[in-house]
């Protein structure tokens, strides 16, 4: 019996980050782990905080009776309590237990938002470049992701998005450190945003969701990130703890909705069922506790930092153009110019292949809807992004 064409469909364009990091894989086996320079999957390597570590043990050793049963479906009333303190202090609104619903991290908390806002063939805008899984989580529910070219230098293009909005608009997803390139969106560029999606609500009837990706955060370098559930009334920001707690096993995040959300108890009526039928149920009991517990606490975000800096400087002496990360754990890299023989094209796929003869894994723009560009993800030990300085000079000179 054949597999939905959708799927097939989906397989032969699947995850380029994935399948760079099973190529890493198999490098490894034949060079050694120290000698192949693996830049392709945004896995956190940092250890949890210790106070996780403390907290698990004395959690699992506790282990009191229905502890591991069902409990709400949005999650466990004090934690939902806990989580809407952390988000009134970040986003500047006054919000309850009542506005958060935890989900099974931030793809699970995607998922439920699209899947209760968004009827066959509504449209769901993103700014170019974007994480690539936005199509297939779009694509499970019957959307049409429209993309959006961003400026230059990688910011909004609040007029672009104006001019993509229609009646059939249901959302604007941000993502705010950006994955791929670091960008940080300001506090007036939201502002904007927000003007564009309300003269937009009031001319259609519509109002559109402006959906806040923000699993990175904490993962900030001089910079805050602002924020967007006070800047617009209709917004939802989806988190996960898979980087801010270095968890993303784990699979344990939240969805928090606007206080002045309109039809408010509908929205998260909706997406407490759609935690539901999606077969998530709920978040991960255990998790849930530690996490509502753990509000305050984040990795060393210094670490990331450094290693920020090192691969700046690895770069820089290779002559690779990047794009300046505030924040997040990558860069997104210009594929250099070069002179190629007739016939031979010069993309970021290429230049990807010809890394590879370098033993260096980077992710091609071009599955981030951006062409020419290459994602380097810098959650690694930092002698590998040190170790790695020859290689990319060597394959530089070579392009």
């Amino acid at each position: 019996m054949p597999i939905a064409e959708n799927i097939k469909s989906a397989l032969a364009s699947s995850s380029m980050i994935r399948r760079m990091f099973e190529e890493g894989l198999q490098l490894k086996k034949i060079h050694g782990n120290d000698n192949v320079f693996d830049f392709s999957l945004g896995n956190p390597d940092i250890d949890p905080p210790r106070t996780f570590h403390d907290l698990f043990v004395k959690l699992a050793q506790e282990d009191e009776k229905g502890s591991h049963g069902y409990m709400p479906n949005a999650g466990y009333p004090h934690v939902r309590e806990a989580l809407a303190k952390k988000v009134s202090r970040e986003q500047n609104v006054k919000a309850d237990g009542s506005h958060i619903v935890l989900s099974v991290g931030a793809a699970g908390g995607l998922n439920t938002v699209i899947k209760t806002i968004c009827n066959p063939d509504d449209e769901v805008i993103v700014s170019r470049p974007y994480f690539m899984e936005y199509r297939a989580y779009t694509a499970n529910h019957g959307a049409k992701l429209v993309e959006v070219d961003a400026l230059d230098d990688f910011d909004l293009d609040i007029k672009a998005i104006d001019a993509a909005l229609n009646e059939k608009t249901a959302a604007v997803i941000i993502n705010s450190p950006n994955n791929p390139t670091g960008k940080i969106y300001s506090k007036e560029k939201l502002s904007s945003l927000a003007s564009a999606l309300t003269q937009h609500g009031k001319k259609t009837g519509r109002f559109v969701y402006l959906v806040s990706d923000e699993p990175y955060r904490e993962i900030v370098y001089g910079h805050d990130v602002p924020p967007v559930l006070s800047c617009y009334s209709q917004s939802i920001v989806v988190y996960s703890y898979s980087k801010s707690l270095s968890l993303p096993g784990e699979r344990i995040g939240y969805i928090a909705v606007s206080p002045e959300i309109f039809d408010k108890d509908d929205l998260v009526n909706g997406l407490i069922y759609s935690t539901r039928i999606l077969g998530y149920v709920n978040a991960p009991a255990l998790m849930q506790r530690i996490v509502g517990t753990l509000t305050e606490e984040k990795v060393d975000i210094s670490v990331y930092q450094r290693r920020r800096d090192a691969f700046m400087k690895v770069l820089n002496d290779a002559g690779i153009e990047y794009a300046d990360p505030q924040g997040a754990f990558y860069l997104f890299c210009k594929v250099p110019e070069s002179e190629r023989e007739a016939g031979d094209q010069a993309d970021d796929k290429a230049f990807t292949d010809h890394l590879k003869k370098y033993l260096i894994l980077g992710v091609p723009g071009s599955g981030f809807g951006k062409p020419m560009w290459v994602r380097f993800a810098y959650c690694v030990d930092e002698k590998i992004i040190k170790n790695s300085a020859s290689a990319f000079k060597k394959a530089a000179e070579s392009w």
